[in-house]
């Protein structure tokens, strides 16, 4: 077996020089590598260890034939300042692709199709044009939206009693018909909650539509990626954290995080150990439950696993031609939730290869690819005309079963911040107490959160780098000798299946 890769910006062992200054991060997704990188622009010396044989977790590609598949469809906004700043801070900003102006195509059953638009007024007002063309439901409904749009920008979603009610009940107790919740809110919010408004904290859906909508005329713009997510995320993340000095150790598996004399020791399932004055331990809340060591929280470690889980089911279809004009679709009244056109992003040299996102997928994680195909082609054909007579060239689907956590009322007492209760233990993952739900943006501002919590326990040995950035910056380093092998990681929670 080949070593785990590893880079460094000085020789030996982890603990060769002891764990003064040393920082072990566990977990390379979006988190870990935020908290690393902002470590060691801080002058620490950091170590990253990834289960996996490459970098970004849950955000990932895989090749299928001649070409390359998102594990999901993973978009941002403009409001979202600390993912984009950690894209500014990889050198992958401009590989994505940033709407000058809000603008979502609406489609719905028997040609209807509508759009959500901003225009250049102040918020709220940048949609109201949008909304008063919006057919998809009545006029008293695009009313009743505006007022209860305008009494959620008073709720306070810091208030732990906010967190306790249902989005949904809310919704209701505001004049929301069904309708205007399926036509209006759900067509945001289950996308970026992954969860119905009935199965959503209000706190969440809050800052949801607070700070992606309401906060700023430009908020909501939607940005996509332009190329595959792991050359967005994990390829890029390997250079930056290269020349940032980080040792990065993949295909490691970590499987004990113990307290030594001089601080901390990780114990790999190889038998290496990592020694350092501090951990961030930035994985999925149940392998962080089966880490955390006794009496970090102040509840058992174990009830982390009480966050739950939420699915995300993705179709793919690969059309002999082009059947969608539009970058993306989203869809009200039918089973496809948003449709993206990923053509050039994954390669395909001819037709059109467009991926459907189901988000709090739990009625289609578990069906067989037949009978979602079954479902889809004609869904589809319902809403695109030209795909009737298009030819399915590949149709398979990707299942992400823990894709994220239930965002379900009463969650953010489950979710405990980036410290703990033994010093220089620290937790980053959009699953710990963020304040957002569990998106992109939620993990990046983990990593930000714990690598400030690091940084001020551990004396930073630069000036002024007492804080964690997500710009570009940082110093660089040479690569270092490997490292005795680490076993492979566990099968991703990715399920690749062809018909």
């Amino acid at each position: 077996m080949n070593a785990p890769a590893s880079t460094s910006g000085a020789p030996g062992a982890s603990g060769a020089a002891g764990p003064s200054g040393r920082v072990v991060v566990v977990g390379g997704g979006l988190a870990g590598i935020t908290a690393a990188l902002a470590c060691a622009d801080a002058g620490l010396r950091v170590t990253l260890l990834e289960t996996r044989p490459r970098l970004g977790g849950a955000t990932s590609s895989f090749r299928r034939g001649e070409l390359m598949i998102d594990n999901g469809q993973h978009v941002f906004l403009r409001c979202c300042s600390a993912y984009r700043g950690l894209l500014a801070r990889l050198g992958s900003e401009h590989l994505t692709s940033l709407q000058p102006r809000l603008d979502i195509p609406v489609l719905a059953e028997g040609g209807r199709s509508a759009r959500l638009r901003r225009s250049r007024l102040p918020a709220p007002l940048h949609l109201a044009g949008s909304l008063t063309r919006y057919g998809l439901i009545s006029w008293s409904e695009r009313v009743a939206f505006a007022r209860a749009a305008r009494a959620l920008q008073k709720v306070d979603r810091d208030d732990p009693a906010t967190d306790l009610q249902s989005f949904g009940g809310w919704l209701t107790r505001h004049g929301q018909s069904q309708a205007a919740i399926e036509a209006l809110w759900d067509l945001v919010g289950v996308a970026t909650l992954n969860a119905k408004a009935d199965a959503a904290s209000l706190s969440l859906a809050a800052t949801v539509f607070q700070v992606g909508l309401l906060s700023g005329a430009d908020a909501g713009d939607v940005g996509v990626p332009a190329v595959p997510l792991q050359v967005l995320h994990g390829d890029a993340a390997t250079r930056a954290l290269t020349g940032a000095g980080v040792r990065v150790h993949l295909a490691t598996r970590a499987t004990v995080i113990e307290r030594r004399d001089a601080g901390w020791a990780v114990n790999t399932r190889a038998g290496g150990c990592h020694e350092s004055a501090g951990v961030v331990l930035a994985v999925p809340a149940e392998t962080a439950a089966a880490l955390i060591p006794d009496g970090a929280l102040p509840r058992p470690a174990s009830t982390l696993q009480a966050l739950g889980h939420s699915p995300i089911v993705n179709v793919h279809v690969h059309y002999d031609r082009t059947v969608l004009d539009e970058p993306f679709v989203a869809g009200v009244g039918t089973p496809v939730q948003w449709m993206f056109d990923r053509t050039g992003p994954s390669g395909t040299a001819a037709g059109q290869y467009l991926a459907l996102s189901l988000s709090a997928a739990d009625e289609y994680v578990d069906r067989s690819v037949s009978d979602l195909r079954g479902q889809f082609l004609p869904a589809i054909e319902r809403l695109l005309p030209r795909a009737r007579q298009a030819r399915v060239l590949d149709f398979f689907v990707t299942r992400e079963r823990a894709a994220t956590f239930r965002p379900a009322p009463g969650t953010a007492a489950l979710r405990p911040g980036p410290v703990t209760r033994l010093p220089g233990l620290f937790l980053a993952g959009a699953w710990t107490a963020t304040g957002w739900p569990a998106t992109m943006e939620g993990a990046v501002r983990s990593g930000v959160a714990a690598a400030d919590a690091a940084l001020a326990f551990l004396p930073s040995p630069r000036p002024g780098r007492g804080r964690a950035r997500a710009g570009p910056a940082g110093p660089s380093g040479a690569p270092a000798p490997g490292h005795p092998p680490d076993p492979p990681p566990d099968p991703p929670n990715r399920e690749p299946v062809t018909a």
